[in-house]
């Protein structure tokens, strides 16, 4: 089985649909920009039959970047997938991304229909699909929470009936690794080369990323995740998380991406301007505090030997450089490296003198210095050894 894995990119799908997310069609433009020069493989770009917006930002996706691969969502019926084939129309490498929920759950309360008439819908619908585009994608959603032997039997038919790619959504966050991996091992057995297996994972229980990790060990070979992990309710796989998990960890984990790394940061950026909101400042990869470091133990080992407390050099995701925070854990090592950066050349004593300063100011009244206040208290001190010195 090949190590390439494919990152399916729905930060203006199913990210732009959660609260505080949505964009006009020209901002999907501006990030779908990004995301073409991030790497992204596939691009779903949006859902079509649910507004005109949608329908409008699939199209202007398809006629702005020719090259990209452009999916559009449908559910399993005939109106859904045709209003999906038209907003694709301009595109050069288009995907019908169509689903239908399988799990008990579901079909109980929401389809109410039996498992036989949601599998004749989905292959219905898979079969209408392959009318308009050659590729095709087919979502089992909540696939985590269904008959592992109605999934198996479901995956089967529709990729008889032309799909490509057959994805096993945990739609509500609710599995584990352990359990979601056996599951995709299953389907990707099951199926063999005949079509790849994606995976879609939510974060509800904060497993999104450990959910798809297992998954790609198991045999899936396609990912959807989202900057930032933006999507509906606690969010969906964390694109950026995914990407350099396996890049910094292949030996654990020997697969790649097409991602161009170095675009992370300004991707998470990009989005964070568009929508209400950014990622979390201890956020992984992108987080204001990623590659922030106020401890003294820690600062003073970073200074010596950057490794010691980075594991990712921040060049790699787009970020210039790590930072050291100047609050009351931050020691002496950090303090008169700065000092130094501002032109000074401290004493032992000047430092020592200077370090108490420091700590009763960051203790009492500051959450972290600022390099023109360091600067203040070093003049000062120095005003006062000359006035002692008079």
């Amino acid at each position: 089985m090949s190590d390439r894995v494919y990152i399916f990119d729905t930060t203006l799908r199913d990210g732009e649909q959660s609260p505080g997310c949505s964009m006009t069609v020209p901002e999907k433009l501006k990030m779908a920009r990004k995301l073409v020069e991030l790497g992204a493989d596939i691009l779903e770009a949006g859902f079509p039959i649910a507004s005109e917006g949608d329908f409008q930002a699939v199209d202007a996706v398809s006629r702005e970047f020719p090259w990209a691969q452009v999916a559009a969502l449908a559910r399993c019926c005939t109106l859904d997938v045709e209003r999906a084939a038209k907003s694709l129309e301009h595109a050069k490498r288009p995907r019908i991304h169509t689903f239908i929920a399988t799990s008990p759950i579901h079909l109980k309360y929401k389809l109410k229909k039996t498992q036989q008439q949601v599998l004749d819908e989905a292959v219905a619908a898979v079969e209408l699909a392959r009318t308009h585009v050659d590729d095709v994608e087919f979502s089992a959603e909540d696939g985590a929470r269904t008959e592992p032997d109605f999934l198996e039997k479901i995956s089967k038919a529709v990729v008889a009936a032309g799909a490509r790619t057959v994805n096993i959504p945990d739609t509500v966050g609710y599995s584990t690794p352990k359990e979601y991996g056996a599951l995709i091992g299953q389907i990707a057995t099951a199926l063999g080369d005949c079509a790849i297996v994606s995976v879609h994972c939510h974060d509800d229980l904060g497993l999104a990323v450990a959910n798809s990790l297992a998954a790609i060990e198991a045999g899936a070979r396609q990912i959807e995740c989202t900057i930032n992990g933006i999507g509906e309710r606690a969010g969906n796989c964390s694109l950026e998380e995914i990407v350099m998990i396996l890049k910094t960890r292949a030996d654990s984990y020997p697969y790649h991406t097409g991602i161009h790394t170095e675009h992370l940061f300004s991707a998470s950026e990009l989005l964070t301007s568009i929508i209400t909101f950014g990622p979390q400042p201890n956020k992984a990869i992108v987080g204001r505090n990623a590659f922030a470091h106020e401890a003294g133990i820690h600062q003073d080992g970073y200074l010596k030997e950057k490794t010691t407390y980075e594991i990712i050099d921040p060049r790699t995701v787009g970020v210039p450089e790590g930072r050291l925070v100047l609050g009351k854990h931050s020691g002496r090592h950090a303090l008169n490296e700065r000092a130094q950066r501002a032109g000074f050349d401290l004493s032992k004593q000047e430092l020592d003198e200077l370090y108490h300063r420091f700590t009763a100011v960051a203790d009492h009244r500051k959450k972290g210095l600022m390099d023109e206040e360091i600067v203040r208290l070093i003049l000062e001190g120095r005003k006062a050894q000359a006035v002692a010195a008079d």
